[in-house]
């Protein structure tokens, strides 16, 4: 018989929950249908891990504006041509840095200790000189991923400035009642007090 109550409460509250849930349904597919394309496409197109809620929301509003389209094209164009003006020092500078590396490396394998030293310090005194010979170059190269950096901050802010008011319209057209959320722990309550009082 307890056996038989508990199965059949549990039975009409799992019922109950899916239909509450199904009665839910039209209202929330409505109010996405009235919700800014933006926010709809971007909450449609999969998992919010594969890409973050700003740049999706920011990638739709692209779509439907001009200005912005452009300024994200002048931005994409910038950090490409940032990469290829640095590949070029970038590898000559890497494979400086690697063969000093490698000598440093091939000194310890002299036994001589006095030809070693002597090695140690002629590898050093070269470093030194190129060091002083790029020192400007590096530094150039150090303004410029400065400026990338600033500039990579100051678009992700007008990102975010730009799609608030678009996660705030997808509040707004998704508002959450409590009418579910109170009608089921009425349910949970009542099965609770039955289970209380099962003996």
């Amino acid at each position: 018989m307890k056996k038989t109550l508990i199965t059949s409460t549990l039975f009409l509250l799992i019922i109950s929950c899916s239909e509450s849930s199904s009665e839910n349904k039209p209202l929330v597919e409505n109010t996405v249908d009235n919700a800014d394309s933006s926010i709809k496409n971007s909450f449609e197109s999969g998992s919010r891990y594969e890409q973050n809620m700003i740049d999706k929301i920011y990638s739709e509003l692209i779509k439907n504006d001009k200005k912005l389209s452009t300024l994200d094209d002048k931005i994409l164009k910038a950090y490409e041509n940032q990469r290829k003006v640095l590949e070029y020092y970038n590898v000559v500078l890497d494979k400086s840095d690697g063969y000093y590396q490698d000598a440093i490396h091939l000194t310890n394998t002299i036994n001589d200790s006095i030809l070693k030293h002597q090695i140690e310090n002629e590898i050093r005194a070269n470093s030194e000189k190129y060091n002083e010979k790029t020192r400007n170059i590096q530094n150039l190269i150090s303004r410029l991923n400065k400026n990338e950096q600033d500039i990579n901050s100051f678009y992700t802010a007008f990102k975010i400035r730009k799609t608030l008011p678009k996660i705030e319209k997808y509040q707004n057209a998704h508002p959450l009642k409590t009418n579910s959320l109170e009608n089921f722990i009425k349910k949970q309550n009542q099965l609770l007090n039955e289970l209380k009082n099962l003996k």
